[in-house]
């Protein structure tokens, strides 16, 4: 959809995540854990959150900040409470937002750049001329990894046949975002498009490849249905009446705060302990 420079940008900022990693490791004379591909997996996530068009020095050093300080100062794998990509792309946002908010469109419009379909409906412009089926295949502007549902949907289908996530929160959330939108996002009560808002920003990125982090997400199947519930009423709110247009990575990393109070309370008894 937008071309060689989304390659650029992702190579960029997965380059930069591993090597961090691995420096860390050797100035800590810690294990190295570079090879078990979570940096790997950090830098594709934080390159999917950006424009296309960004200098590239933008994913490296977000793909530093992600690796050291949303994982590694943790104590690395396992012990980190964000998402690692997600602290790196609210690190840009808020560091450099003028980057972080100018668009590419895809090769076959007109236009070079233009607002994501959120931005437009935030700032009060028209999106009549955006279907249903546009934003499906992506053909708007937006961040690399979110702007494609189709896609999306097939890389988030190869996840559920591999046993890798569970339907609980990415259900969830999408779920109680387009209800929630659906009931207070119209002119009245009950009359808000929620299929715009979900196949709209970062939603179907979210619910199936970040808010399903093993590491910061609850371990059981209430506590994921209550984590899906609070993205989803958060995102909700942030695009509704929030001043920014998305609120997905806020969302996602607010819930992550809370996932050990929801541990805490969905933690399933010891068989035999009563």
């Amino acid at each position: 959809i937008f071309g060689p420079s989304a390659l650029w940008v992702t190579l960029a900022a997965t380059l930069a995540a591993v090597l961090t990693e691995l420096i860390f490791g050797l100035l800590t004379k810690k294990k190295i854990t570079v090879l078990d591909g979570t940096a790997v997996i950090t830098g594709i996530l934080l390159a999917y959150n950006l424009p296309a068009n960004v200098p590239l020095w933008l994913p490296v050093v977000g793909a530093v900040f992600a690796i050291t300080i949303g994982k590694l100062v943790f104590g690395g794998l396992g012990q980190n409470i964000f998402n690692p990509a997600l602290v790196g792309r609210v690190f840009l946002m808020a560091s450099w937002p003028k980057y972080m908010t100018t668009f590419n469109l895809p090769f076959n419009l007109d236009a070079i750049t233009g607002a994501t379909p959120l931005a437009a409906l935030k700032e009060g412009k028209g999106i009549e001329h955006l279907s249903y089926l546009d934003l499906f295949l992506g053909n708007h502007g937006g961040c690399i990894g979110e702007v494609c549902i189709l896609a999306l949907l097939i890389g988030a289908a190869l996840l559920f046949i591999k046993g890798y996530i569970s339907w609980h929160i990415p259900f969830t959330y999408i779920f109680t975002t387009g209800l929630f939108v659906y009931i207070f996002g119209g002119d009245k009560l009950f009359t808000g498009d929620w299929l715009f808002h979900i196949l709209s920003g970062g939603l179907i990125l979210g619910a199936f490849f970040m808010a399903t982090d093993y590491v910061a997400t609850p371990l059981t199947g209430k506590g994921q249905l209550i984590f899906g519930a609070g993205c989803g009423l958060l995102t909700a709110v942030i695009r509704l009446w929030g001043g920014y247009p998305e609120g997905v990575s806020y969302a996602i990393l607010m819930m992550n705060a809370a996932t050990p109070f929801i541990d805490r309370y969905t933690k399933l008894e010891i068989y035999g302990s009563k």
